[in-house]
């Protein structure tokens, strides 16, 4: 296809144009026990010119995926998309290897940080409804604010560089983890601590910072994140299969987490959601990530300037890589890429949006020792046609 197109470019740009029209909106389709999406494939004018082929993209993904399933390294679902179409969107391995249930599109999985991004777009949204601002002190909304924290703005907890230490680095945060509590009781546990540096100054990831986020968020609103998140974002966008992770709660379709030790598969250690709160307690699946994706190209939720915003970056990392407002950006194979990891107890998980290229790819995993990053980065690989190696 590649020479065939660039003997097109060469003879007449008006028929290649034509040719890749064609190319790019061919309907894919699945046979039943390749556990694929039935979601109809919506049609684009103005579509990116990136050269593949459905078919032979579709094989290449099977084919590394399944590579790393036969090698017990993946277990999951993965969705890739272009300018709206869904190129892929499949389940692998077992959701539940007990009772022997695959993977699904629609297998809802733990986000874990992922969640950030959904707390940074609430901000956003009550900052339009000129409820609070980005630059407003957070002693403004937290009663008993502490004098460390009078100069700590909601940019600040929004990029990482409040100062506020971690309490997932707190030596007894494993006993907090595996009880119930509230997101008043998680702030006091790191209220009163030392800042690491000064606010603004550098940054350092703080899931104190989100969680810290959503309770400013049910502090303006007077209702319950869970609440607004549905209200906002959820709702709006019909993403019937996201929510708020209640273990307790019967969720159809919900992914058991594993971990691995001796090479033994094990049931992932129990968690309670109450404490990730904003930083990491939501849950999802890839099509509804992939109705999350399609409206950050819109103004549904906010305006182009916010939107704009959000996935400029507010503080650099290290070269060529920083970080927006719950979202890293940065660029893979000379395109600028937004993208976002997770990682908690029996899952790991991957956002990554190419906006100029109007890729997505989303790669939820229910093996916490999944190398999230190394699979997200091949898969961008295989739909670039950039060099990748199959896993051995």
């Amino acid at each position: 296809m590649k020479n065939k197109t660039r003997i097109h470019l060469l003879i007449i740009f008006v028929i290649l144009s034509l040719f890749v029209t064609n190319c790019y909106q061919t309907q894919i389709t699945h046979t039943p026990e390749e556990n694929t999406s039935n979601t109809p494939e919506s049609h684009h004018s103005n579509q990116s010119q990136i050269n593949y082929n459905p078919e032979e993209l579709i094989a290449k993904v099977d084919e590394y995926i399944n590579a790393l399933v036969n090698l017990d390294r993946f277990s999951g679902s993965v969705l890739i998309s272009h300018d709206g179409d869904l190129l892929i969107s499949k389940g692998y391995g077992m959701a539940n290897r007990e009772h022997n249930i695959p993977n699904t599109p629609q297998t809802k999985f733990r986000l874990a940080s992922i969640t950030k991004q959904f707390t940074s777009m609430i901000i956003m949204i009550l900052q339009e409804e000129g409820k609070l601002h980005v630059h407003d002190s957070i002693c403004k909304y937290v009663p008993d604010c502490p004098e460390l924290w009078q100069d700590i703005t909601i940019h600040h907890l929004m990029t990482h560089t409040s100062g506020i230490p971690n309490f997932q680095n707190f030596p007894d945060n494993l006993q907090y983890e595996r009880l119930p509590t509230t997101v008043e009781n998680t702030v006091e546990r790191f209220k009163h601590k030392e800042l690491k540096f000064t606010p603004g100054v550098k940054i350092r990831y703080s899931s104190s910072g989100y969680v810290l986020l959503g309770y400013i968020i049910e502090q303006v609103t007077g209702k319950s994140y869970e609440e607004v998140i549905n209200q906002y974002i959820f709702g709006p966008l019909e993403m019937n299969n996201s929510g708020y992770d209640h273990p307790r709660t019967i969720l159809m379709h919900r992914a058991a987490g594993y971990s691995r030790e001796n090479n033994q598969f094990l049931n992932a250690i129990h968690f309670e959601m109450d404490t990730p709160h904003a930083a990491g307690a939501l849950y999802s699946t890839v099509e509804d990530l992939f109705l999350w994706d399609q409206a950050l190209y819109t103004t549904q939720l906010v305006s182009q300037e916010t939107h704009d915003t959000i996935f400029t970056e507010q503080i650099k990392i290290g070269e060529g890589y920083g970080y927006g407002y719950g979202w890293m950006v940065t660029e893979l194979f000379s395109r600028k890429l937004a993208r976002h990891n997770g990682n908690i107890s029996g899952f790991r998980t991957i956002y990554s949006r190419f906006p100029d290229d109007k890729v997505g790819i989303i790669t939820l995993s229910n093996f916490e020792f999944a190398d999230i990053f190394k699979i997200n980065r091949d898969l961008s690989a295989i739909i670039f046609n950039e060099k990748y190696e199959l896993p051995k």
